[in-house]
Formats: structure tokens, sequence, C-alpha cells
């Protein structure tokens, strides 16, 4: 680009209206096939190049890029007037394709066989130079590219997976209707209900002092179509959590809600399987397995250490507390349980990256990380001389040793030696090399326990929620031993990703009410919150269950994006914030009024 177009104010530049002129194709499709043919595009100048005689342009819409020439030898004076484009000026063009010159094809590029020569063009509008190029190479910060996020969805990368979104969207609701199921819009202004999370709160104007709920879910909602007899529900829908966030969290997200009458859970997860291959097929053309793996939430803790295992590599725990139990190192002596990971090839780990996995594990509330690298004649560790013959025969025997190895020991608590040993696992494999491109590892995960203890609230809560009904035979375990009660739920986990999830429902009155009991609700407290929906539980209530899918994980997993930001159009922050539009905001004091709400002072608030 020259000096004298970069000096050009855009101020000063003519547009021109679109008048009659209509788009007869867009910038991804034409091809050697359309030789000759008279065009009309539109789109953004990505690029432009001046190549003395002549001009050239990319030309970009959603679809794709189609490169455009300006020739003084077709038309002079739309030759000349194309030396002020700049990247992004909006535009029009009429021309004739013709195939590119011999050597010159792009064959990254659908279009690249041909060029546009134009006979005449408009300029529709004029760009501010962005604040970032509009290529996915881009390295602008997120919070930049979040500021200005329609530039930022321009960029191919971010069309394609919202192209991808929309595909998905629609191949789901193609499955689903085929199947009988019924699109049951569910309310979004509701009543607060316990349900796992913060709620958003939204006040009423016509009933002052009270407030609405935005659902986290519409678990209640569904559960209550199936009492209407409307048998197979479903939506894609938004749902609101007020709850700190992360790289695959938002405080407002899409899931994909499904339930059924009269099925078992067997049902449910082999419509959820068909559902899913049917969606890999139509938008990523990928085929899966006729059925995915299962696998106890049992086995899952005992081998991987967390309950939505990655399946694409190895690396499993195994447990080893009966060979070190009473041994000379003291921590493994007198451990509850003692869990090792065996590593093919990690002897060549440094003691460097030793202490930075030390620290990683800390993150899971480990205090250290016990380690053994398996040499030809030894062992070299620093618990290594605590270990005696027959502890260490054990352990070779057990976790197959052989020279090269590292071992990995968490010992202690339950929970904390398997989230420790478990991320690690991951996190290894993946700074190793160790996991494959393009596999999907499905898996269900099933028998959850229908309780977890909450250390802060000093109670169990439900593990999934309130409304999972127990595995047959734990109706009275529930309540008499919570820790031991299993759940009909099921996880479907992709690549150590939850990516859906589900249960069979309490659909009996007393049951639910053992259920509110469990959980140290009051009888007053539970007809308060959920009375409506246990009073419908007693005008003949189907069985019933069902799963949601988390459209945006799902979504982030098959583009294989970083983060759920990427593939929802306007996210908001790690801080719940748009810094696009500048949401949350004040408002008025007449707003207020109108919600009978005073706010605070700040002297009151500190």
């Amino acid at each position: 680009m020259t000096e004298e177009i970069l000096e050009t104010p855009v101020e000063s530049v003519p547009v021109q209206p679109l008048g009659d002129w209509r788009r007869t194709h867009t910038c991804g499709v034409l091809t050697a096939a359309d030789k000759g043919a008279e065009v009309c595009l539109m789109g953004w100048a990505q690029y432009r190049r001046d190549h003395g005689g002549l001009i050239f342009v990319d030309l970009r819409d959603r679809h794709g890029l189609t490169q455009v020439v300006f020739s003084p030898e077709v038309n002079q004076d739309a030759h000349s007037r194309a030396r002020v484009l700049r990247p992004e000026f909006v535009l029009a063009i009429k021309g004739t394709v013709r195939l590119r010159p011999e050597g010159m094809s792009n064959p990254n590029m659908t279009t690249g066989e041909v060029e546009v020569y134009v006979t005449e063009w408009k300029l529709l509008n004029t760009s501010k130079t962005p604040p970032f190029p509009i290529e996915d190479r881009v390295e602008a910060g997120e919070n930049l590219r979040l500021q200005w996020r329609y530039l930022d969805l321009r960029r191919r990368r971010m069309t394609n997976n919202l192209v991808l979104r929309s595909r998905v969207a629609q191949s789901i609701r193609r499955y689903l209707s085929g199947a009988d199921f019924l699109e049951v819009e569910t309310p979004f202004l509701t009543k607060s209900t316990p349900e796992g999370a913060r709620d958003f709160l939204v006040p009423s104007r016509l009933n002052p002092g009270h407030f609405y709920a935005l659902p986290q879910s519409p678990q209640l909602f569904k559960q209550l179509c199936m009492v209407s007899g409307l048998d197979r529900y479903f939506q894609i829908v938004r749902c609101f959590r007020d709850e700190d966030l992360r790289a695959d969290r938002q405080p407002e997200f899409t899931q994909v809600d499904i339930e059924m009458s009269f099925v078992d859970e067997a049902q449910v997860m082999d419509l959820a399987e068909g559902l899913i291959q049917s969606v890999f097929r139509e938008t990523l053309g990928v085929e899966l397995p006729q059925s995915f793996p299962r696998m106890t939430w049992d086995e899952a803790m005992a081998r991987y250490g967390v309950d939505k295992p990655d399946t694409r590599f190895g690396l499993e725990l195994q447990d080893v507390t009966h060979i070190v139990h009473g041994s000379g190192f003291k921590l493994f002596a007198s451990a509850s349980l003692v869990k090792a990971m065996r590593v093919p090839g990690g002897e060549k780990l440094t003691r460097k990256e030793i202490d930075e996995l030390t620290d990683f594990v800390k993150i899971y509330g480990a205090q250290g990380l016990a380690w053994i690298k398996v040499r030809e004649n030894e062992w070299q560790s620093p618990i290594a001389k605590f270990l005696s013959e027959e502890e260490r025969a054990g352990l070779t025997r057990e976790l197959g040793l052989v020279p090269g190895d590292i071992v990995f020991f968490q010992a202690g608590e339950f929970g904390v030696v398997n989230a420790a040993l478990g991320n690690l696992r991951v996190h290894l494999a993946e700074k190793m090399g160790m996991i494959p491109e393009d596999a999907w590892n499905f898996l269900w995960v099933t028998d959850f326990p229908l309780y977890e203890y909450d250390d802060e609230e000093k109670r169990f809560v439900a593990c999934h929620h309130p409304f999972t009904a127990p595995k047959d035979g734990d109706l009275e375990t529930m309540v008499a031993n919570p820790a031991a009660a299993k759940a009909r739920a099921y996880d479907m986990v992709l690549n150590g990703n939850e990516v859906g999830g589900g249960s069979i429902r309490i659909y009996n009155a007393d049951v639910q009410r053992r259920m509110f009991d469990a959980l140290g609700f009051s009888r007053e407290a539970a007809e308060s919150q959920f009375g409506f929906l246990i009073q419908a539980f007693e005008y003949g209530a189907p069985p019933h269950g069902g799963l949601a899918f988390g459209l945006d994980r799902l979504i982030m997993l098959m583009s294989k994006s970083a983060s759920i930001r990427d593939v929802i159009a306007f996210p908001k922050t790690q801080k719940a914030t748009c810094l696009m539009t500048e949401a949350p905001s004040e408002v008025s004091a007449k707003q207020l009024r109108e919600l009978n709400l005073k706010l605070r002072s700040e002297e009151k608030k500190a």
C-alpha cells in the first residue's frame, strides 16, 4: 500500500449506495467451472496489493475469499479509483471470472483457481484502521478481542466456529424431531430454587419486594412436561448461573435439554449416543463407534482419579496401599490410601521438571509428590532408602516397572490423592506429547454417588441435583448412610471433558420428600421452594429421565478451541463483564425507584 493511500483521510473517501445491485455469488464458491461467468460479489477488502499495472484485492465474506483484479485494460476508471482501497473497506464488484495464470493457483482455497476481473465497482463503506489485523494469526490479547468483538468475529476461525455451532444446532433439531421429540420453550423468569449455584435475581416491578430468578436449567419444567404427558421433550436453551468463571464456564450458557417418559438409563443413553453420532457425521464427517464404552464412577476414580477420564492415553493409577502399608517411609505407612502412576520413559524428566510437577499437584491440596526413577541397577529417589526389598519387589510386580520408568506417588485421603494424581496424569500426557490428535474418545460414567459431602456447609449435598433417583434398593440407605447411596445418574465424557449428564428422575412425591429430608431441608422449606413439583407428582407422574448436553463445551471440543468464549458470539470475561457493551452497568435512580430498590451506601458496605 503506497504512502499516498495511507495518508488519504477515510472521511474524504466518497461512498456509494448499493442501489439495485444484487449479489450473484458469495466469496467462497467460484471455481474453474465458473470461467467466463459475469458475477457480482460483495464483501470486505482483506488485503490490497498494487503491482503497478494491476491492483489485487482479496474480497472476503463469511463464506471465504475471492481474488479480484482491477486492470486498466478492463476499466481505467475502476482501476484508478481502486487505489483508495484499504483493509476492511466494504465494496461491491461486478466482473468476469477468469482462470489464474499457470502456476499462480492456490490449492488451499476453494476459489484458488480463479480470479474476477472487475468491470465496475462501488465503495459501500469505509473503515478506520482496525485495532488488530482481521486474520487468524492475530496475536491480540483476548480482552482487546472481546472489546472489539464484532471485528474479532470477522476472522475466519471465529466465523467458522459460529458456522459449526449453527450446523450442530440444526443437526440436533433434525435428529430429535425425527425421533418424535417436541421442542418446548420453558420460562426465563421463574422461582428461585436452590440447584447448586447462585441464582441471578430479577426484581419484579409489579410485585414490589418479590424477585424472579433466571433458570440455572429447565430441570423442574422439563419434569413437569413429563407429568403433562408430553412424553418426549427437548430444548436448546439458555441457562444462567452466578458462579466463579473459568475457560469452560460462562454466567449464561446453552444446553441441549432432553427428557423422556417411560424409560430407563439404557434407553436415554442409547438415544444420546445416536444423537451425537448423527451430529458428528453431519457436521464433521466423522464416524463414531456404534456404542460408547461404559464405566462406573468407582472404576473411573480407581483407574483415573477423576470422574471424567481422558482415555486417549494410558498412565492409569494403581492402588498400592497393600504393598507399602507399614512401610519404613512414614507417609506411606500411615496413609489410608497410596496410589502410584507409572510413566514409561519418564526417567528423562529433570529434577527441575519434577519440582514443577510438585508445585502442580499442590493446586489440588497435595503436600508434595513422591517419585522414583527406575534405572538399570538402582532406584533413584529421596524415598528409595526407606523401601524394603519386599516393597520394591511388590511395586515392580504390581506396576510392571522397567528401567527408564518414573513412578509418581500420592498418599493421604481419597479426594486429595485422586485429584492430585488424576490431574497430574493429564498434565504429564500433554507435556510429554502422549495425547493423539484427531481422536474422539467418548465414554459413559455411571452409578455416581447420590450425595457428596460439602466441607464448607458441613452436610451432604446432591452430587447431581436433588431430583435424581437413587439406585433400586437405596431408598433406606439415602437417609441412613448417605455416603453409600448410589444414583441412577450418568455422564457422557469426551476426551476428558464432561459434555453431557443426566439421570433417571424421582417421580414419586414421598421419595422426593425423603430426598429433601436427607439434604437437610425442613418440610416447610421443601414445600415453600418445591411444593409445585411435589404436588405435581401426586397426580400420576410417569417414570422419566433425561440428560443435558453443554452445547458450548461440545462446540469448543469439536472446533478444537481453547475456550468456550471462542464459540460464543458475545461472551463475558472471567469477571462476568462484557467489554464491548460495558455490561453490567449502573442504572438510573428512576429505574431503581420503579423497582422499589435502594442501593446501600459505600459506608454501609464497608
